[in-house]
């Protein structure tokens, strides 16, 4: 038995939840996979997997094998990487997270380019709006908006993005005029789910001054991608982060409300697994990310640089 490879094979199978995925990725059979497990479960002696479950899980003594199997894997490619030096380039499958609406509108192109020039490389760009522990899902890197990071990562603040009251020109021509910010009471806000406990916004305008508002609204709703739509769509003014608008306000089909004020900007950041080393390929990935994420429409560089 190839050790090295079915523990490879052992942490796939716990990070895709299922032997049926991760014979999929590494292109052979589900019986293959479920095989090679068996062997190495005889080979250290303990059953690793909790196969009575819908999802694989390992078992206790199983997770403390999977975190020593990560380390030996780690320091493999470690091995290889070094052996090889500048004669390959970086090669192998990258694993890049982000948000739903990020993902889809600034992070997805921006990856297919990125891989365009480099044929050695492969990716998976998963769109998720809630936050996973990156080691045990074999994440190289993660970018999350707002909020403050887990302890437990490593995180570089990458961008900012400005949020600003935003509605279309339909629904301007037919809705009162909004001249200063006290005259959003007036209109009904789209707003998230998350906030639908808040019914005040505070906005910031010129030479520091704030402003408190009382808002209400009829809708609604836990995606970014929705509230995009409701806006294009007339629903009402919402508050935008320029990332998720930019492109919109650049063909008109949204236009900006009180431009000179604005809600506490959008920080993005891009967040690693605390691992003591990064293959070539994870470290190739996050500095093009630093470089290419306060490029993206709607996000601008950190304190302005």
């Amino acid at each position: 038995m190839d050790t090295l490879d079915a523990m490879a094979t052992f942490v796939r199978a716990v990070d895709l939840g299922s032997l049926t995925a991760a014979a999929r990725e590494r292109h052979t059979t589900q019986p293959t996979v479920s095989k090679a497990i068996a062997a190495l479960e005889r080979h250290v002696g303990v059953r690793l997997l909790d196969r009575s479950t819908a999802r694989l899980v390992p078992t206790e003594e199983g997770q403390r094998f999977l975190d020593h199997a990560r380390r030996m894997l780690e320091l493999q490619a470690e091995a290889i990487d070094t052996a090889r030096g500048q004669v390959r380039a970086p090669s192998g499958l990258l694993r890049l997270q982000a948000p739903l609406a990020l993902g889809h509108l600034r992070v997805n192109g921006w990856l297919l380019d990125f891989l365009r020039d480099r044929p050695a490389l492969q990716a998976e760009l998963r769109l998720d709006d809630r936050f996973v522990d990156l080691a045990e899902d074999g994440v190289d890197a993660a970018l999350r908006l707002g909020g403050t990071p887990p302890p437990h990562v490593v995180a570089r603040r990458v961008g900012v993005s400005r949020r600003g009251i935003v509605a279309s020109p339909a629904y301007l021509a037919g809705a009162p005029r909004i001249r200063r910010p006290d005259d959003l009471s007036a209109h009904g806000l789209l707003r998230f789910n998350a906030a639908a406990a808040f019914d005040v916004l505070t906005l910031t305008g010129p030479r520091g001054a704030t402003a408190t508002v009382s808002i209400s609204g009829r809708y609604r709703v836990g995606s970014s991608l929705a509230i995009r739509e409701a806006l294009v769509r007339g629903a009402g003014p919402g508050l935008a982060p320029d990332w998720l608008v930019q492109d919109l306000l650049e063909t008109g089909d949204l236009v900006r409300v009180l431009p000179a004020w604005h809600g506490d900007p959008q920080h993005a950041w891009l967040l690693m697994p605390a691992l003591r080393y990064r293959p070539a390929r994870a470290r190739l990935l996050v500095d093009a990310l630093v470089a290419a994420v306060p490029a993206r429409p709607g996000i601008a560089p950190v304190d302005g640089r």
